[in-house]
């Protein structure tokens, strides 16, 4: 099968962590990998933000990643990008020229346009089929952020077209299928494929790194207000009534050195709250670090804590199951699905620094219930969660996608594209 991934922000040869680099980029980048293996023929289209990137890079055997010139070669913020996807779109398409692919699958709600956009062109004499992974949805994100939701306004209407447009929806979860429904989408065409963990990297085999003190708690993502971080600073506290005071916390994420991360209006919000409570000894920002550091670092951790107002999915938290953590989640999106509350970790409300100090007091307080947890979060993981399985899913998509295009089957029309 000859695939083409639309990703207009989040390119698989980014660096992870920064502003808006993140789980995007490990999903595409992984999933193609995979896709790639299993004999598919799979080429990245992103949008290039600098001079110096070549044209095509050539990843694997059966993988590449094409930067497209849609605007400035320089940073855009994917919520200015907009504007941009006739123009990445029709860089697509030219790229494409007669040998088009089997199925174009859109990444993120624009790039959901670009895909509708190069692969239904008057003219061309062909319509390539479209799946569409959203990855966030601007309802959710609008009900948990209000005003500070830097969306476009023509998100409201545009991202809902995407969706009815498409030939078909890889969910990554149970919980954006009933968000795809209230948006008006026919559900009989969601398909539901997880994100994975890369099990080879991610395992309990190998070192952990040391720890200053007797407890490490981890917190890893992006340095936003909407990852609850300061939720968990505010949980130490309440840790401490309850006989833990011996404990660090880890955060890992943010821009990179410490000039960035000085700079950086969250970093400087969470040091001021550990400051006010008198924790600044307990609280370590550790920043960007190397993906191959990682597995070091969960394995050092008495508990993973992931504490988001809202998450579409989430990695970080496959990523501790795989390396043998147990991981306090916020009930929320996809975390209820990869998280099973007193299976693999403990869910808590979100917004709660309170639920998360008391599930965080159970798992220091009874290390084998902490160690039974974390072996059943590997089984999880290692069963359920490997990107090859991923792809297998994704195969699935594709091929519904392409039978019912050939059948003649017209999508669900929606508001105008």
């Amino acid at each position: 099968m000859k695939i083409s991934m639309i990703s207009e922000h989040a390119s698989p040869l980014a660096a992870l962590g920064g502003v808006d680099a993140g789980g995007q980029n490990v999903h595409v980048a992984a999933l193609s990998e995979a896709l790639a293996k299993r004999g598919h023929t799979v080429t990245v289209y992103t949008r290039r933000d600098a001079t110096e990137l070549p044209a095509r890079v050539k990843v694997g055997r059966r993988l590449e990643v094409v930067h497209v010139d849609a605007g400035p070669a320089c940073h855009i913020p994917k919520d200015e990008l907009l504007p941009l996807m006739g123009e990445l779109a029709d860089g697509v398409a030219k790229d494409w020229g007669q040998r088009r692919p089997d199925v174009v699958h859109g990444h993120f709600w624009m790039s959901g346009l670009a895909a509708l956009y190069a692969a239904r062109r008057e003219g061309a004499g062909y319509q390539v089929p479209v799946i569409q992974t959203f990855h966030a949805l601007g309802t959710v994100k609008r009900r948990h952020q209000g005003a500070e939701d830097t969306s476009p306004l023509e998100r409201r209407w545009l991202e809902p077209g995407v969706g009815r447009s498409a030939d078909r929806i890889i969910a990554t979860c149970s919980d954006e299928v009933f968000e795809l429904k209230a948006m008006g989408i026919n559900t009989s065409k969601i398909s539901i494929a997880p994100c994975g963990v890369d099990l080879d990297l991610f395992s309990t085999e190998g070192p952990a790194d040391p720890r200053p003190r007797r407890h490490r708690i981890l917190s890893v993502g992006r340095l936003v207000p909407r990852k609850g971080v300061d939720l968990v600073i505010r949980a130490l506290p309440l840790l401490s009534e309850a006989g833990f005071d011996d404990v660090e916390l880890l955060i890992v994420g943010g821009g990179g050195d410490s000039k960035v991360l000085d700079a950086d209006p969250e970093v400087r919000r969470l040091l001021g709250l550990a400051e006010e409570l008198n924790l600044s000894d307990r609280v370590t920002l550790q920043g960007q670090v190397p993906r191959a550091a990682m597995p070091g670092i969960f394995r050092s951790a008495d508990a993973v804590v992931c504490s988001p107002w809202y998450e579409p999915f989430g990695i970080v938290p496959l990523e501790a199951m795989a390396c043998g953590v147990p991981v306090v989640a916020a009930a929320v999106g996809g975390l209820r699905d990869t998280v099973v509350d007193h299976g693999t970790g403990l869910h808590v409300p979100p917004r709660d620094p309170e639920a998360i100090a008391s599930a965080l007091a159970l798992l220091l307080g009874d290390p084998a219930l902490a160690a039974e947890l974390g072996r059943a979060g590997q089984l999880r993981a290692r069963s359920r969660y490997s990107w090859d399985r991923v792809a297998v899913e994704t195969e699935k998509a594709y091929k519904l996608a392409m039978a019912e295009a050939s059948a003649g089957r017209v999508p669900m029309e929606g508001a105008a594209l």
